[in-house]
C-alpha cells in the first residue's frame, strides 16, 4: 500500500513539507510505504478546458510536473494534498495541477482514501482546506478524517515542527489513512470494494 503526497510549496523543505514528513512517519509506523512530491518552482499551467485529455490520457502540456505525477496516480492507493496558504487560499501553482489532474486523471483516484492539509503562519487556513476538499468530494473518493481541520501553523520549518496540536493533527491524518487503506485491502476482490455506480445526469439552470 503506498499514499502519494504532493507538496504544493515552492520551498522543498518549508513548512508543508516538515507536516508531510511527521505524516510519513505515521504512515511507517504503520507499515504504509509513502513518497512526497514537491512542486517546488516548476511552472505550472492553467487548464484551458480544451478537453484533449479526454481522448489522450494524459494532459496535452508536456512541459510541466502534471503528466510525471499523474503517472504516480495511477499506482498509489491514498492521496495527500498539502499546500501553504496564499492570501487565504492554497498556492495557485498547486490549484492549477489539481485542476489538470482530477480532469485527466481523476478516474484512477475514484473510490480511493485521500485528505487535504493546510499550512499556515495565521489566517486562511480553512478557506484553503475548503478548496482542497472540494477535489476530494466531487470525484468520489474517501476524505480521511482526523481531530480537527488538517491544518497546521508556523512560519517555517521549525515552528511548525513545534506546534503540537498540529503535529498530532497530522499524526491522526497518517493513522486513519493507514486504517482506510487496510480496510479497502481486506476486501478487495470483494462486491465491496466499490460502491453501486450511480450514473451521473447533467442539468443545467436553463433546460
Amino acid at each position: 500500500m503506498k499514499v502519494l503526497m504532493l507538496n504544493g510549496s515552492t520551498h522543498e523543505n518549508g513548512t508543508t513539507s516538515a507536516a508531510l514528513k511527521v505524516i510519513a512517519a505515521e504512515l511507517k509506523a504503520q507499515g504504509v510505504e509513502s513518497e512526497i512530491v514537491c512542486l517546488g518552482k516548476a511552472a505550472v499551467h492553467s487548464c484551458t478546458g480544451c478537453s484533449c485529455c479526454q481522448k489522450l490520457g494524459k494532459c496535452i502540456f508536456n512541459d510541466d510536473p502534471l503528466n510525471t505525477i499523474g503517472e504516480k496516480v495511477k499506482d498509489a492507493d491514498g492521496y495527500i494534498f498539502a499546500a501553504p496558504v496564499h492570501y487565504a487560499s492554497p498556492s495557485g501553482a498547486l490549484v492549477a495541477l489539481m485542476d489538470r489532474l482530477f480532469y485527466a486523471y481523476g478516474k484512477y483516484m475514484k473510490f480511493k482514501p485521500a485528505a487535504s492539509v493546510v499550512v499556515a503562519r495565521r489566517a486562511g487556513t480553512t478557506a484553503s482546506y475548503d478548496v482542497l476538499n472540494k477535489y476530494i468530494q466531487i470525484n468520489s473518493m474517501i476524505q480521511v478524517p482526523s481531530t480537527y481541520w488538517n491544518m497546521t501553523f508556523g512560519t517555517n520549518a521549525e515552528e511548525t515542527l513545534k506546534d503540537a496540536e498540529g503535529q498530532t493533527i497530522m499524526r491522526a491524518v497518517a493513522s486513519n489513512t493507514a486504517w482506510l487503506l487496510k480496510l479497502l485491502h481486506s476486501v478487495k476482490g470483494t462486491e465491496l470494494e466499490r460502491p453501486l455506480i450511480i450514473d451521473k445526469v447533467k442539468t443545467n439552470f436553463i433546460k
